[in-house]
Formats: structure tokens, sequence, C-alpha cells
């Protein structure tokens, strides 16, 4: 049984570059990082030390605070170094890579047979329960938890984000299997939300509940769908998994292999042939980035240009990313560009003036620049027409800014997480930094309420 839902504020934003779905060969790489930086929260304590040959699947670190919560390796391989930042904080721990893998063996095991601690610890001992996201806080779930309920959304709405269906065709049995999981860890239900106006193999997933999204960006953001359905009250958890972390749980129940391999898209108006390519987590994408794409003068980002964090061309992709988008950095001005209507065709904008609201199927090549500096606060309602929460956004951060705990909880603080604000980074006049301060908020909360 399915329900429908619709989302009437956001916005939609068409950038050049969309991956054209056809995948493309890649050689496979001699180094790939785990970087705890990727797991936000996580105090990393390494289980493994340079010169360790490690399997895939074998812990590399574990969380410091919750040592169930483990970390494995990607590949086979030797650790090669671990970089260190200031005050020794851990930033990423490298493999070099064997030209095979060989896989360390958990068992394979149809989930619905098991109960649930025995479904709980082979997620946990595999490091696949990294792709279990808690809400609040958008951290890594407390397996000790029990949900409400768990969500999963199968498709994303950002600009230049994958096409889940496509990257995980051929990966059905696995997903299904995923959400067989997911069911036992959880009293309620597993809700799985599905793009409208495209039916694909999600819309046939057994043993959750299929929800129906229609309406703009951020639709596709798993938030946006909890708070349409069941919002988060205090003391109340959700957890969230992402398409392709589902499919690596599944995979580990039918195989009793972790294998973090995904189709990921590289994107972008830089990219010569915007495509696919078979990526393990934590991967060096010089390769393919280098061959791929023109990086003189442009930014790589790893994930999409509202939440993703950008890298060199010699890095590596994130854990939780699906897609690396190339667009060009923001060194020119327009001329007399502060002036309504000066260059209207060329640029895409919220705003009535430069008329891209005329044309909504235009794809633009956007630049890096925020066009302006910071401003004051100003009410002007812009933030209300692109978050879909039942929040009010300019209120909210201003309580974060002030570290106001009462305000924040009484605003909404754990209904929301940074990429709820994303178009707020982008739409607003302000200019001001919406997901750090959101972010800034939570770490607070965490640190004051837990």
């Amino acid at each position: 049984m399915s329900q429908d839902i619709r989302v009437k504020k956001g916005l939609t934003i068409k950038l050049k570059g969309q991956a054209a779905l056809t995948t493309a060969a890649t050689s496979r790489s001699t180094l790939y990082a785990i970087k705890p930086t990727d797991f936000h929260g996580i105090t990393p304590k390494l289980a493994a030390k340079v010169g360790d040959e490690v399997s895939v699947g074998d812990v590399v670190f574990f969380s410091k605070e919750n040592d169930r919560i483990k970390f494995t390796s990607p590949v086979s391989g030797t650790i090669k170094e671990v970089q260190r930042g200031a005050k020794r904080k851990v930033l990423a721990i490298v493999i070099e890579a064997k030209s095979q893998d060989q896989f360390k063996d958990f068992g394979a095991a149809n989930p619905l047979d098991l109960e649930k601690e025995a479904v709980l610890e082979k997620i946990l001992e595999s490091g696949s329960f990294a792709y279990v996201k808690q809400r609040p806080y958008d951290v890594i779930a407390n397996p000790a938890d029990a949900p409400k309920a768990i969500y999963v959304s199968s498709f994303d709405t950002a600009p230049l984000a994958p096409n889940y269906a496509y990257a995980l065709a051929g990966k059905e049995e696995a997903f299904q299997a995923g959400i067989n999981a997911l069911s036992k860890l959880t009293e309620g239900s597993v809700t799985l939300g599905v793009d409208g106006k495209e039916a694909t193999f999600f819309n046939k997933v057994k043993n959750a509940t299929i929800v129906n999204v229609f309406g703009k960006h951020p639709a596709g953001n798993v938030g946006t769908q909890i708070a349409e359905i069941a919002p988060i009250n205090q003391g109340e958890k959700i957890w969230t998994v992402s398409p392709q972390g589902v499919a690596v749980i599944g995979e580990l129940f039918l195989s009793g292999k972790y294998n973090p391999t995904k189709l990921v898209a590289l994107a972008g108006s830089e990219v010569s042939n915007p495509q696919y390519f078979t990526l393990t987590a934590g991967q060096n994408i010089k390769e393919v980035v280098t061959k791929n794409a023109n990086t003189e003068g442009a930014r790589v980002i790893s994930g999409n240009v509202l939440t993703g964090t950008q890298i060199n061309v010699d890095d590596y992709l994130g854990f939780y990313d699906n897609v690396i988008s190339i667009i060009p950095e923001g060194k020119e001005h327009r001329f007399f560009g502060w002036l309504p209507f000066v260059g209207s065709g060329s640029i895409h904008s919220n705003s009535k003036t430069s008329f891209s609201w005329l044309n909504s199927n235009k794809e633009y090549t956007l630049t890096t620049s925020t066009n302006g500096e910071d401003r004051a606060l100003v009410v002007t309602g812009e933030m209300d027409k692109v978050v879909p929460l039942d929040v009010y956004p300019m209120q909210l951060l201003k309580a974060c800014m002030a570290n106001d705990i009462e305000k924040m909880e009484n605003l909404g603080i754990y209904e929301v997480i940074p990429e709820d604000f994303a178009l707020v980074d982008y739409t607003n006049t302000s200019k001001i930094e919406a997901q750090y301060i959101i972010r800034q908020g939570l770490d607070l909360m965490i640190k004051e309420v837990g």
C-alpha cells in the first residue's frame, strides 16, 4: 500500500552536466582512504597500524565512545599511512591496495529468519552500520536505541544528483534484502520514499511502506519526507539509510561480504562526458577526474554542489557520496551585476528579476561565486519559500547563532539537519552559511542535551 505527499515549497536547480545513464570503465586505484572526518561526531580509535595487511571487512578503527561501531577496510591491501592534523587528529587512514580483493566472510543469512540482535550484530561487525544515520542530529545511530521508524529516500532532487534506479540496476535483490534486514531493527515500519513521477523497481519493494513524493527540491531529502509523514518530537529517534547503503547491507546478508563498491556519477559543466563510474568508497579519484574533466579553474566537489565537500584532484571519494561534481570557480564579476535584469539570460535565481522562472527547463552553468559578501539578516520571507519543513528558518538560525537552547528546541532543532538548509545557502541575500550554523547548533544540543 502506498500514499502520496506533495512538497510545494523548494527550488529546482538545473545545471549543465547531468550524468548520462551510461557507465564507463575505469581501472582499479592503488590508493584508498577511510576518513574519520566523513563520520561526524566520531572519535576514532585505531585497530590497525602502518604496515598491517587488511582484507575487505577487517576493522581499521572503531568509535572511541562506542566500540560496537566499527569502520572496516573497503579493499585488500596494506596500511600505508595515517594522516594526522592539528593535535594529532586522525584525518585519513590510507591503504595501498592489492591487485585483487580478499573478503572477510561474515556468513550469508536470510535476515527474516534471524532475531533482531543477530541482524544488528552482523551489520555492526561488517562496518555496514556506518550507513545508518540518526535523526535528530544527523550522526551515526546508537545501536542500543530502538528507533521509532526507519526512512529511506530512493531518489535525489539535488542538482546533478545521481539516478539511484540506474545506479542500483542489477542490485534489486540486494536492496530488498537490505530492506528486510532494516525491518528487523525497528518496532515501527521502514518507509521508502519514491519519485512519484517515475515508476522504478523501488515501487515493488516489499516489507516497506511506499510513499510517492512529488515536488521540487528538497522533495528527495529524507528529512522533508519525515516532516510530511511523522515529524520528530523530543526524545524520539528515527534512523535513515541511503539507497546504496541499503544495497550494501543487503549484499552482506546475501553473500556474507562487505562490499562498498557503487556506481558514482561524475557530473558538472566541466566534465567532458558526464556519466557513471564504478568506484569504491574511499577510492582515489585522480585518474577518473583528470581523464574526464577540465579541472583548471574549477572546483571538485565530493557530493552534490549544495552539500558536498570541496576536495583536491588527488583526493578520495567520501564514504557517503554518490556523485563527484565539477563546476567553475567564481572568479569573474558581472558588469553592473548588482542591477536587476543584468545578465538575466545567463543566471539562475529564485528572484523574479532574473527571468529564469520563465524557462524552468533551461540548464545553467553556475560558478561557486556567492555574488556578494556577508550582510545583515533581513526579514524578507525568502528562506520560508525554500524550506518546506514546519519551522521558522530565520528564527531558528538566530537561535543557533545565539546558542539559545530553549529557543532552538521550541523552533524545531530536532527536525532539521544541515542539508535541509542547503537552499537557504543558495538563495538568501544575507550570504550567511546556514548549513554551518545549523551544524554548530546540533553539536551544541548533543553536548548539552544528549
